[in-house]
């Protein structure tokens, strides 16, 4: 995991990612860029949301997982996301509604799922605010 010394891709960067695949670090498709959380304060990109089918599912968009995958894990170009994140941890990652924004204790929990450590990256961003409080708000295409 290089989510620790990785910025974060700008937000005009980020823009032009929506609907684009998204590879996994062994080189397979796992899904779809469908929005992407900003920090609540900076504006900053925190996370790409990734949309796919869960192992056994119709490809339907009701059927549909979102996740959150770290923005400062991925990087576009060619109509293409890559992440260097495997397969089995997105598809094991806890499920977020893209609608609405992520509190502390849930970017802490997809922190941790992911093996981001409380005094680096993201993790280390969100630790100090206040408990309940809004981290990371919703941004659309």
């Amino acid at each position: 995991m290089t989510e620790a010394g990785a910025p974060a891709p700008l937000l005009d960067e980020v823009a032009r990612w929506g609907g684009f695949e998204v590879d996994e670090a062994g080189g397979a498709r796992v899904g779809c860029v469908d929005g992407v959380f900003v920090d609540a304060e900076s504006g900053a990109p925190a996370w790409l949301v990734v949309t796919f089918a869960r192992a056994g599912l119709l490809r339907r968009r009701r059927d549909a997982v979102a996740v959150a995958v770290p923005a400062r894990e991925c990087a576009g170009a060619a109509g293409r996301v890559w992440t260097a994140l495997g397969g089995a941890a997105l598809r094991s990652a806890p499920p977020v509604d893209p609608t609405r924004p992520l509190l502390r204790e849930h970017e802490a929990a997809i922190c941790a799922h992911y093996g981001i450590d409380a005094a680096v990256g993201r993790h280390a961003e969100v630790t100090d605010r206040p408990a309940g409080s809004v981290t990371a708000r919703p941004w659309s295409y």
